[in-house]
């Protein structure tokens, strides 16, 4: 892998699973409101040991680093989580495969590729109160900047509003999926956690892509 593109991917993955660590007890939080509470701990443990062995992660390529992310979340994250999680993680980089570099075409490719994998293991699609309500949106506003050839920093500036909107959106949802889909009509009123999560990390990613990914 290159030396830009993989500190450059190292970033996103780096910023994602400090910001599940970060925001523990938050996204804990937000789901105790109608779920049971541990997407907060469960995405902490989880990313906790994708940061412990960071340093001894393949990154022979994008696609290899990638799946090799999603196999450590897999391996460590409890409940629902870990597999939703890990199938995203392993379907963008089997959608990457052996590159060293990335188009804005591809990083697209990849997030559909995720997103289909979402879907599938967790029978869910948009509108079911879940982070799919926030990945979605965000995509398609992706590839809408990508097309018109907007550059990365603005990009993700503009990605992070929407992540925000939709996530926010979410209180007006009743669930479909999780132990929150159990309380019916409660469920509107409240954000989905794992909506606001998704929408939290790319935020930070935003952050932390105008002091160190154009460099």
């Amino acid at each position: 892998m290159s030396s830009t593109a993989q500190q450059q991917v190292d970033l996103v993955v780096r910023t994602i699973a400090q910001t599940a660590v970060d925001n523990e007890k938050y996204f804990g939080d937000l789901d105790a409101v109608v779920g049971d509470g541990d997407f907060g701990y469960s995405l902490a443990r989880g990313f906790e040991n994708v940061l412990e062995g960071w340093d001894d992660v393949d990154r022979s390529d994008i696609g290899t680093f990638l799946k090799k992310i999603g196999m450590v979340i897999t391996a460590r994250i409890g409940g629902t989580s870990g597999p939703i999680w890990g199938t995203a993680f392993m379907r963008a980089g089997m959608t990457a495969g052996a590159t060293d570099s990335l188009t804005g075409d591809q990083v697209v490719a990849m997030l559909r590729a995720a997103i289909e994998g979402i879907k599938a293991r967790g029978q869910s699609d948009v509108g079911d109160k879940t982070l799919l309500d926030v990945l979605v949106p965000v995509t398609d506003r992706l590839e809408a900047e990508v097309t018109a050839g907007i550059d990365p920093a603005h990009v993700l500036a503009a990605l992070a509003e929407t992540a925000r909107e939709a996530a926010e959106a979410t209180a007006d949802m009743v669930a479909k999926r999780g132990r929150a889909s159990y309380t019916g009509e409660r469920s509107r009123g409240s954000v989905d956690a794992g909506a606001m999560g998704v929408a939290v990390i790319i935020g930070r990613i935003n952050e932390a892509w105008q002091t160190e990914g154009a460099s």
